[in-house]
């Protein structure tokens, strides 16, 4: 059925995809955090950034811009060290909030809560593991053969995007359940912030290191 559509090896591609959408990364861990921190509505604000920016990567890669990206050695630079900064910002500005700032930490949600969906595209859009995934992985699954190779994208595209969807809602779900679990231990809050901040700092860090 899907061959008609220009797609191969649909079975293998599923396989990988859902072992790629379940490796932790800064967009589910972002949206873990929202979730536990600000609630379902926020979370799925959160989901629906990742999901734009997905959308946005998998169009530039159909039309060669990932491509072009990849081949260039100062694009992809510039996007990898943009993706670096908005992580390092991120993990301090969490270490910040959680031990530092003197503001309860509920007020600061609230004032920033318009931002929670910019916040998950940047990071989307900075991501030059996620470049390069569309650029080295849905490629082994088109045949380009085809003439509308945009109908093969598309399809491949919706699948990871329900992968992702049905992923990210386990993961508000569970972060609303971590945040009652915490609610009532303070300090233990205090010690996940704080590895969550590490956990982004720890994502920049590998970013630094990674080469087209």
């Amino acid at each position: 059925m899907f061959e008609s559509l220009g797609i191969i090896n649909l079975w293998t591609y599923l396989a990988g995809l859902l072992f790629i959408v379940l490796l932790p990364g800064p967009n589910s861990l972002y949206v873990l955090k929202t979730g536990a921190s600000r609630g379902i509505k926020a979370g799925y604000k959160a989901a629906t950034g990742v999901f734009l920016g997905d959308a946005i990567l998998i169009f530039l890669a159909y039309i060669g811009v990932a491509s072009l990206i990849k081949a260039s050695p100062l694009l992809f630079n510039t996007v990898r060290y943009l993706g670096v900064a908005y992580l390092l910002w991120l993990g301090i500005k969490i270490f910040h909030a959680n031990f530092l700032s003197k503001k309860p930490q509920n007020a600061a949600a609230e004032i920033h809560s318009e931002r929670i969906f910019r916040k998950a595209l940047i990071l989307s859009l900075t991501n030059p593991k996620a470049i390069l995934f569309y650029v080295s992985f849905f490629v082994q699954f088109i045949d380009y053969s085809y003439p509308h190779t945009w109908i093969s994208y598309s399809v491949l595209a919706l699948f990871l995007e329900a992968f992702s969807f049905i992923y990210l809602t386990v993961l508000i779900i569970g972060g609303t359940v971590l945040a009652a679990f915490f609610a009532r231990r303070k300090a233990l809050a205090k010690v996940g912030n704080g590895l969550i901040g590490f956990l982004f700092i720890g994502f920049a860090v590998r970013l630094a290191t990674l080469s087209a």
